[in-house]
């Protein structure tokens, strides 16, 4: 799956004043990070806030972003959840027309254990009509996925094809490329953490930053890939305190706001998140305008 190295951006959908879907945002978003040299885009991951999104609104939101990308980047689709046959029986009846692969998330909620994640796992695998990436994200999830539990996965099923790993912890990255099969990918999922996943072997990042910064946050990646530290620890240097900054207070509020002071979409979110407030989006004007 060499479409899936590199930089990934998990989108954010964009809303209007009264809440409902600005298509026209986001279309301009698709255009700002395919010509900012992204390497494939995410539609429906956490960052989209797919959880608060209709049916017909995910639907809508990925008709426009296929649209709009022409088939100029490849597009992974998140179908997730907590309840197995609810996940499974979406990706049946899925239509895979311009997708490369599949972001699921681990289960939220319920607390499964290693045993019940692989489970879920091999009925999505089962169901799933494209590759798949595994997503561990225990700040999120209140479960973590192990090494140990990824790498079966990885073994046992051939459309299980990569991870994005974001638990924070760069001894469970480091397990999981050690032991991994030839083949599967490890994705970083913290913006932070890109870098030095890179550089222990990993393949790229599916990554919020990026929404607002393509350009330079995929030439931190590329450097990386390239092996040249010297240009990838300047731009993480660069842009270390803006993505701190934009997770001050959740996500996606931070990015939105960088968004709306660029001009690309506005800041609006929907309950129970709220936009980022004034004093962190002054911070975050100071940061943009020292890039």
């Amino acid at each position: 799956m060499k479409e899936l190295i590199g930089t990934g951006v998990a989108m954010v959908t964009p809303f209007k004043a009264d809440g409902s879907v600005n298509l026209d945002q986001l279309s301009k978003l698709t255009n700002h990070l395919v010509e900012g040299g992204v390497n494939y885009l995410v539609v429906m991951g956490t960052t989209g806030e797919s959880v608060t999104l209709t049916k017909q609104e995910k639907a809508d939101v990925l008709n426009c972003v296929l649209e709009t990308n022409a088939g100029r980047l490849p597009v992974v689709l998140g179908v997730g959840g907590n309840n197995t046959a609810e996940v499974c029986d979406q990706l049946r009846k899925l239509n895979t027309n311009g997708l490369t692969a599949i972001l699921s998330v681990s289960p939220a909620y319920n607390k499964p254990t290693q045993e019940g994640i692989y489970q879920h796992y091999k009925a999505v695998s089962e169901a799933s009509p494209l590759p798949i990436i595994l997503y561990n994200v225990p700040g999120r999830t209140s479960s973590n996925m192990t090494a140990q539990t990824t790498l079966r996965l990885a073994k046992d099923f051939e459309n299980i094809v990569a991870v994005k790993e974001a638990s924070g912890s760069l001894d469970q990255c480091t397990s999981i490329l050690k032991d991994r099969p030839e083949g599967f990918l490890v994705i970083s999922g913290d913006d932070t953490l890109s870098l030095p996943i890179i550089a222990s072997g990993g393949d790229g990042v599916i990554s919020v930053v990026a929404n607002a910064l393509p350009m330079e946050y995929s030439e931190l990646v590329s450097a990386s890939l390239e092996g040249d530290l010297k240009t990838a620890q300047k731009r993480q240097y660069q842009l270390f305190d803006l993505i701190n900054a934009l997770f001050e207070e959740g996500n996606p509020a931070g990015v939105k706001a960088a968004l709306k002071i660029l001009g690309v979409c506005d800041e609006h979110v929907r309950l129970p998140l709220v936009p980022a407030s004034s004093a962190l989006t002054n911070k975050i004007s100071g940061l943009l305008k020292g890039m």
